[in-house]
């Protein structure tokens, strides 16, 4: 049943938003010999990591802190438990507490249960020595959890606003 609803809600999306946008792109074709395809043109950019249209996108340098440290704390500014290789502190005034971004440098790190890094992070915290152009992400729980963003240049990430989350981040 489940299938069967999700191939009609496929297809309705498709009818609604591709379809309108193919026939335009086959009017505009026949007017010129450069084909217009923009839902593949935005597929392809999702795909291939680049930023989605609209989206911000900044090049930031970025530390590490875990717990541990001296003054850390298990929660951030929201109040939140801190997530391991999910937290990250920010400068509010340039990106706002409650954002998600996409840092394409960290997919593919090995998290604390084993799986790989999607890449997205939850700016829930901030710090006093992050300003303008900076993050700091959350490694984990003591010094030996910094060793997964060993190999990242922390010197230039590519970050990118995806979303706003409500609440505290996932664990």
């Amino acid at each position: 049943m489940r299938r069967k609803l999700a191939g009609i809600l496929a297809t309705a999306v498709i009818s609604a938003f591709a379809l309108p946008a193919l026939a335009h792109a086959a009017d505009t074709e026949s007017a010129s010999t450069q084909r217009v395809d923009p839902l593949g043109d935005l597929i392809t950019s999702a795909l291939s990591g680049g930023a989605l249209p609209g989206s911000v996108e900044w090049k930031m340098k970025a530390t590490m802190y875990h717990a541990g440290a001296k003054g850390i704390r298990a929660f951030d500014s929201l109040g939140c438990k801190v997530a391991a290789m999910r937290t990250v502190a920010v400068d509010p005034k340039v990106i706002p507490r409650r954002t998600v971004i996409f840092i394409k440098e960290t997919v593919g790190l090995p998290m604390p249960d084993g799986g790989t890094h999607d890449g997205y992070w939850y700016a829930s915290d901030i710090g006093g020595a992050i300003k303008g152009l900076k993050l700091d992400l959350f490694s984990g729980f003591g010094a030996g959890s910094m060793r997964a963003l060993g190999g990242v240049d922390l010197s230039s990430l590519s970050v990118i606003k995806v979303g706003e989350f409500k609440g505290c981040p996932p664990q």
